[in-house]
């Protein structure tokens, strides 16, 4: 019986650190920069913000965790009025493909604003999308991700192809 316990603890103590370093490379605190295109209601314009969210390990290969993000957009949707910040929070699921290589997917809330003259209105809406992030040192990441954001009151809906370079904790 002395024999199973210690083999049973010698194995949990073996695989603990190998799942760890596993995963390693996609979980934790992160943080980074994207940019990008951005087309809402038909219109063209150049995307850039900030992201942080944070990653945790659900089992060997699966991440999950929250996400938050602010950015800005050149989009200029005519007659004075243009597409200004947009906010996010999300929750996302990625998956690792190779020890390098995380395939995720999100959804979540997102809210943006539209100026006009000096005044101006948010609108709310369902963010979701899906993307690559490849680790190019466990702290360094790059990725590159599609974003559908899809609005309240019937304005349309929003596309965004970014780019992005990142940091872990």
């Amino acid at each position: 019986m002395k024999t199973v316990i210690f083999a049973a603890i010698a194995a949990a103590a073996v695989s603990a650190p190998a799942f760890a370093q596993d995963a390693a490379p996609f979980t934790g605190p992160r943080a980074g920069v994207t940019m990008g295109y951005d087309k809402f209601a038909g219109r063209d314009g150049f995307a850039y913000g900030v992201s942080a969210g944070y990653d945790i390990a659900v089992t060997p290969g699966v991440t999950f965790g929250p996400e938050v993000s602010f950015s800005d957009t050149t989009t200029d949707l005519g007659a004075g009025a243009e597409v200004s910040r947009d906010l996010a929070a999300s929750v996302r699921l990625g998956y690792t493909l190779t020890p390098q290589i995380l395939a995720f997917g999100k959804v979540g809330y997102a809210n943006t604003r539209i100026d006009v003259g000096s005044g101006g209105a948010s609108f709310e809406g369902v963010r979701y999308g899906g993307g690559l992030e490849y680790a190019v040192t466990p702290r360094t990441y790059v990725s590159a991700e599609y974003q559908r954001s899809e609005y309240e009151a019937n304005i349309g809906g929003r596309d965004a192809a970014v780019v992005g370079v990142g940091f872990r904790f």
